[in-house]
Order: C-alpha cells, then structure tokens, then sequence
C-alpha cells in the first residue's frame, strides 16, 4: 500500500489487461483487499501489533478502495465515531451506503444514525489514474518478453492462482531467477525457472528440476511457504527464496547481503507493493516476527 509503483517504467504505456486475465486479477484484488480488512482489525485493536488507529483507517481504506464490503463498513464506523481519524458523517453516510449495496446487513441499519449517500469520500478512496493499469497488466508483459520465454512465462502465470500466489510476483521471481530459462544452473546448483537448490528440490518434492512445470510448482510451493512464514511481507519472502528463511530470521530481517538485498529490491519494484495475501494454514508464522512486533511495540510505548 505505501508507496506502489508500476511492475517497471517498459510498461509506462501498457495495454488494458487481457480478457484471459480479468478473472485473475479480481482474485489478486479481492484477497489483497480482505487481507489489508484483517490487518486493520489487528492494529484497530492492537491484537498482537501497536495499537495505531490512524494506521488502521488507511489500511482500511485501501481494502475498501479494493471493493471489500468490511473494509468500507469498517471505514465508515471510524469516521461515525471519530476513531484514528476526524468524525465525518458524510464520509459515513457515503461508506455504510457502500457497504449495503455490497450486501453487508449492519450498513444499511447504521445509515439511520449519520444520513444518507452523498457522495463524499475521503482522499484515499480515489484510485490513482495509472495504478491499474501499470500494476496488473500481465499478458502485456509477457508479450513484451522473447518467444522462447513466452510460453514458459505463461505457464508460470497460470499455475501461481493455484498456489495462492498473485502472478505478478510469480513472474517477478522467475524472470529475476533465471530469466525464465529452464535449463538454467547456477554455480550454487540452483536449477531451472526458478532455481531450486537440490535441497529445496526435495523439499517441496521436484524430482525433475529442469522440467519446467514440476519446477514451477516446487517454486511456487515455497514461495507460498514463505509467504506464509512471514506473514505477506513480499520483502522477507523475497529474501527467504533468496537467501533461505534462516538467513531471515537470524538477521531479523533481509539479511545485510548485497546480492539478497538487490534482489529483493528488483522484486518490490516490479510487484509495485509491499504485502500479499498469505494462507497462515500453509505453516506457523516465523518466531522473528513477534520479536520485532514486541521490540516495536516497546519502542512505540517509550
């Protein structure tokens, strides 16, 4: 949410997405706005995190903005009771209304106590004129790719949904691999499109590492691992597929590496964002985390 950019300045000028991608991105869309409604909700009531209203209104506005039905009714409350930020009854009025038409039963009764739609929304609910189209536009990217890499870049797109993993970061990490190459080795052993070292084959059971579908899947497979470790930060996850999740938790962050750190520079540049939806069943968040929550939490209360 802070400070998105496009997936790179090539695609400045991109064409609106492809048909075969609408479905795709709706679902990026939606799992990224219920995703920033849960993350509000810890930090509207400090539930393992600081409490830290005002954060959790811009959390929740981008969820509405994103078309979440909570993330507006949850808005909306805020700005009715002046909660992290200044009481606003048309901004209510305007987001209860929003939150009816979406089906949300609560909305429609609150409406009697701050009036009716007008219209009015606060700053953060209108959508940047280039933001859609520069972030999601990912048949135009792969068309701007060799011919010889198209049909595997396409094969990564179609799989990562599989895998709870938007397309956009599933491309961003093959191309920065191995520039989608599957007869990829690197001098550390890492094979094919996405690299997979011999343990992290096994691991995620890839027994042809240079098959390119079965070393799709064992990528994606970890990426959705570490995704889930550390709780949708893409920058730590980035980092873990880069340099091992260890190598994370032990420096409490993206390891002071100049490879890894490049790397996961690369990544947020081209992905435009800093969290993704994540599925906490997958594996136990990463023990790091809490420490960090903790340390912030006494740093914020000092």
């Amino acid at each position: 949410m802070r400070g998105a950019v496009g997936l790179s300045a090539a695609l400045a000028c991109a064409a609106p997405v492809a048909a075969a991608d609408a479905g795709l991105i709706a679902q990026a869309f939606a799992e990224q706005a219920r995703y920033l409604a849960r993350e509000a909700l810890s930090y509207e009531h400090g539930e393992g995190v600081p409490r830290d209203q005002p954060y959790a209104a811009r959390l929740y506005c981008e969820s509405a903005r994103l078309g979440d039905a909570e993330g507006m009714y949850a808005l909306a409350w805020m700005y009715a009771n002046g909660r992290g930020v200044e009481r606003n009854d048309e901004y209510a009025g305007t987001l209860f209304a929003m939150a009816a038409m979406q089906g949300n039963a609560h909305a429609a009764r609150m409406q009697r106590y701050v009036g009716e739609y007008t219209g009015a929304v606060p700053e953060c609910l209108h959508t940047p004129s280039t933001l859609i189209e520069q972030r999601w536009p990912v048949e135009t990217l792969i068309s701007r790719l060799p011919a010889a890499r198209q049909e595997v870049a396409r094969l990564l797109a179609e799989l990562a949904p599989k895998y709870g993993v938007q397309p956009q970061l599933a491309l961003a990490i093959g191309l920065t691999e191995s520039a989608l190459n599957p007869q990829a080795l690197s001098p550390k052993n890492a094979m094919g499109v996405m690299q997979l070292i011999p343990e992290t084959a096994q691991r995620f059971n890839v027994s042809k590492p240079y098959d390119p579908e079965q070393n799709i899947r064992g990528g994606l497979a970890y990426l959705r691992w570490l995704l889930a470790y550390f709780e949708g930060d893409i920058a730590l996850a980035a980092a873990g597929y880069n340099a091992g999740e260890g190598a994370v938790d032990r420096h409490r962050g993206v390891p002071p590496y100049r490879e890894t750190r490049a790397y996961v520079e690369r990544i947020l540049r081209h992905v435009g964002q800093q969290r993704h939806p994540y599925d906490s069943s997958v594996v136990a968040p990463s023990p790091m985390l809490r420490t960090l929550r903790l340390a912030s939490q006494e740093e914020h209360e000092t």
